[in-house]
């Protein structure tokens, strides 16, 4: 049974075969991978490969060793030497020779107190903290940095795809030209334009071919050169883990406002220590002293402290400093909480507005595409509009769900940006 009862009135109908073929075999929703790459996937074998990890729990790990040091008394210094050795006359260098000459041993202890040495290991304890957090902001760096590209690659390749179908359209417009031409129903101007419109739909396909290897070369930079499989079917992306009605909360609590958070703490640590060093330590000594043959031996004790003289211009003026410092911290946290939350209140924004927007294509544009050119192609059967026109609403069809599809690859762009703000596995990142 053929395609389509052609009349002798219209002389291009063959031509109409393929172009009604290739408008009913091509579908609205974009073809998914049966099988590939998930964007979980694509995050774990991030993380796995990632050195800054590693890198992070070394940083971690080696503040906590210096937190036990520094909660520990300073080591003992051993002290030996020869007092009142003669240098002239008779007995000059010998030891033992004159009843002033001492051989000496002992021990210098300095004594910290243990309030200082308790706020040396919580600062160390702070910096391991601080260390943490900035753990968590390169999880949450790599996870997002992963899904942008994933995602790249993902609409990447359903571009590629619609902008094909593109191309031969544009073959099809060509074929038709040619034929009305032939047939004294179009004109050569008709033709020269199908061409055109060929040589610019061949010339996106180069640029989408650019894209996918750009993609591709992104994602492989996360997941490693085994990418050649197509991303699995895309995640929801109409849900974020954020709350927008306690944006304020939860932003509070993510790792980069976290990382100021610890700096904080730490820098208050250091004032307080500052605070304590106002009061010097003492340093204890004890040593013998052997003399020679016929005297008698010796023991010593000493103690050992600073005198602060000048108080008011060094210890008061380092404290001073380090409450300042701290401050400072405390400002620029707030401030840069202030910029985070307007940053994302803007991408929610953006995010809602795309969405708004794609299911409006999704509801209106896209079906009333489809109608118009399914009603064109009615009207053209019943003899009441031309081919060129069947070809017009074919384009204006593929154009308008490439435009879909741009818009659900920002919108699944902001997602990501929005969703891993936390790592996966934070508290404040739980839906």
């Amino acid at each position: 049974m053929p395609f389509l009862h052609l009349t002798g009135r219209d002389a291009i109908a063959p031509v109409l075969a393929p172009v009604l073929a290739l408008s009913l075999a091509l579908p609205y929703e974009p073809v998914q991978a049966a099988a590939g790459l998930t964007l979980e996937q694509a995050q774990q074998r991030a993380l796995a490969r990632s050195r800054a990890i590693p890198a992070q729990d070394a940083a971690i790990a080696a503040a906590r060793e210096l937190a036990v040091a520094a909660g520990r008394l300073p080591d003992p210094v051993l002290r030996a030497g020869i007092d009142n050795l003669p240098v002239s006359g008779a007995d000059r260098y010998n030891i033992g020779a004159d009843s002033m000459t001492m051989r000496r041993i002992g021990v210098m202890q300095e004594l910290t107190a243990s309030d200082k040495r308790r706020l040396r290991a919580a600062g160390m304890e702070g910096a391991a903290d601080k260390a943490a957090a900035e753990k968590d902001v390169e999880v949450a760096r790599i996870e997002r940095d992963t899904a942008q590209a994933w995602i790249d690659l993902y609409f990447a390749r359903q571009m590629d795809d619609l902008i094909r179908q593109q191309v031969g359209q544009a073959e099809l417009d060509l074929r038709a030209a040619e034929a009305a031409y032939r047939g004294g129903k179009g004109s050569q101007g008709d033709v020269f334009a199908a061409r055109g419109r060929i040589g610019a739909a061949q010339d996106k396909v180069d640029e989408s071919d650019t894209r996918v290897k750009t993609a591709r070369l992104a994602l492989a930079r996360w997941v490693g050169p085994d990418v050649d499989a197509a991303p699995a079917s895309l995640p929801d992306i109409d849900r974020i883990r954020l709350d927008p009605d306690a944006l304020d909360t939860q932003l509070a609590h993510h790792p980069d406002i976290a990382v100021l958070d610890r700096e904080e703490a730490v820098a208050r640590t250091e004032a307080r220590l500052a605070d304590a060093n106002r009061h010097p330590d003492w340093t204890v000594e004890v040593s013998l002293q052997q003399r020679g043959q016929g005297y008698s031996n010796m023991v010593s004790v000493g103690v050992s402290v600073p005198l602060q003289w000048d108080r008011t211009h060094r210890q008061d003026r380092e404290l001073a400093a380090r409450i300042l410092q701290a401050d400072r911290i405390r400002d620029e946290r707030e401030e840069r909480l202030r910029d985070h939350t307007a940053e994302v209140r803007a991408m929610l924004d953006e995010w809602r507005s795309i969405r708004a927007r794609l299911a409006r294509y999704r509801r209106e544009l896209v079906p009333l595409a489809l109608d118009q050119s399914a009603a064109v192609l009615a009207a053209y059967r019943g003899g009441k509009a031309a081919l060129a026109e069947v070809l017009a609403a074919r384009r204006n069809e593929l154009d308008v769900r490439l435009q879909a599809l741009q818009l659900e690859a920002e919108a699944a762009r902001r997602w990501a940006q929005l969703n891993f703000l936390a790592p996966s596995s934070h508290p404040e990142a739980q839906p």
